[in-house]
């Protein structure tokens, strides 16, 4: 096949992402249950941060212009949690990590610099330290301000994204309801686990493989099962499918004599088979049972892990809410020299050794899983490219993918 029949891989996602659209449903959702949720509004501070000024140490708070005059008799004791009120001029306050610095004090002391003595039962604080105006001193707001925006819609919710909007007395945000993802499988020839095989059957791994891929963005999994090649068993699969929020098939983004998938959806929706300039994972299919969208992933098992990573997964994360759906990448050099230059773009099984180089596995062959199994993530290897050992190329962990992405603020 010419590179010109092909559809490269970003015109692909592209067009994915201008044909599937977010789900509008939201709950409302407490803090303590938000963990890696999607945030379906933005979310403002309706407080500052810290709400006043506090104390950066345990020490001595006190006006710098007094102890340059002579020590101060100690009057005020400032535990975490109190109201210390206003200090009184010529005189020092204990004080506590987390205190609110009484009004007046511009200085906060580190106990360890402090010198004191008693004098007629009082304590007296003096010290040869250099001083500095608001010295261990935090400032009210200098974590956010009232307004400030801590979160924002399709940000995905963090231990300390919590943590943030919990220090801001918020107790329950808005967020998307996880997606249902329906799995359905095609193929006389597919058993399942825990069967005896008989003549001409496989094992149906690809299920357990994507009811994995789907579970590890916290999405929920409605298993289909495995559909006979009937057309009308096709048909009345999909139609329960469609009850999902999207439909992922593998097997069915082929077009062949045996494959029933294609005409359930023609008459049930609307169907379109692409050819993506990938490897493994060249056919594609995108869809609509309805108005639910479907996937159709190729057959080989490493075949439907790529196709999933670089395609299915920035259709879930869209149609999730998610604000970010790219994928984060590291360059390392190349351990090997790459044999022939392609019209498609190879993502091999690959992990670091050592020396941070890229090695492959021997074996490439999109019928494995092993070498899945034996790969830390992918490199690529971009079309009508050779490189060789010591060049720098992309690599993608499987710890980036198979999970939601990270969204910060400054993003």
């Amino acid at each position: 096949m010419s590179a010109s029949k092909l559809l490269p891989l970003e015109d692909a996602i592209e067009q994915l992402s201008s044909r599937v659209q977010t789900c509008s449903l939201e709950e409302t959702t407490p803090i303590e249950q938000a963990l890696n949720r999607v945030s379906a509004s933005d979310v403002n501070a309706r407080i500052s941060q810290p709400p006043f000024h506090n104390s950066a140490v345990d020490g001595y708070a006190f006006r710098i212009s007094d102890i340059q005059k002579s020590a101060l008799p100690v009057t005020m004791r400032v535990p975490a949690g109190s109201a210390p009120g206003q200090l009184k001029e010529g005189e020092a306050a204990r004080i506590f990590t987390g205190a609110p610095v009484p009004e007046g004090a511009d200085c906060v002391l580190m106990q360890e610099s402090a010198e004191l003595s008693e004098l007629n039962g009082t304590t007296l604080l003096s010290t040869s330290s250099n001083l500095s105006l608001n010295q261990n001193i935090r400032p009210a707001g200098q974590d956010f301000q009232v307004g400030d925006t801590l979160l924002r819609k399709g940000d995905v919710l963090r231990p300390q994204n919590i943590s943030l909007l919990a220090s801001s007395g918020i107790a329950e945000i808005k967020t998307y309801r996880p997606l249902t993802v329906a799995v359905v499988s095609t193929g006389d020839e597919l058993a399942q686990p825990g069967s005896e095989l008989k003549p001409g059957q496989i094992y149906n791994s690809n299920q357990y493989l994507l009811e994995g891929l789907i579970r590890s963005f916290g999405f929920e999994v409605r298993n289909i099962g495995c559909v006979a090649d009937k057309l009308d068993a096709t048909i009345e699969a999909l139609n329960k499918a469609a009850e999902s929020d999207i439909i992922i098939s593998s097997g069915g983004a082929s077009v062949g004599e045996e494959d029933y998938i294609k005409a359930a959806i023609e008459e049930l929706g609307e169907i379109d088979f692409w050819r993506i300039a990938i490897k493994p994972g060249k056919p594609f299919m995108l869809g609509k049972v309805g108005d639910t969208p479907i996937l159709g992933l190729p057959g080989n098992p490493s075949a439907v892990l790529v196709t999933f990573l670089m395609l299915a997964r920035s259709v879930l994360l869209k149609r999730q809410g998610c604000r970010v759906t790219q994928i984060r990448t590291h360059q390392f050099p190349l351990g090997f020299n790459w044999k022939k230059a392609g019209i498609r773009r190879e993502f091999i099984r690959v992990r670091l050794n050592e020396d941070n180089q890229i090695i492959a596995h021997p074996n490439q062959s999109s019928g494995m899983m092993s070498s899945s199994c034996w790969a830390e993530g992918f490199a690529v290897i971009p079309e009508n490219t050779c490189p060789q050992a010591g060049d720098l190329v992309t690599f993608i962990p499987f710890s980036h993918l198979l999970q939601l992405p990270e969204t910060t603020l400054d993003q």
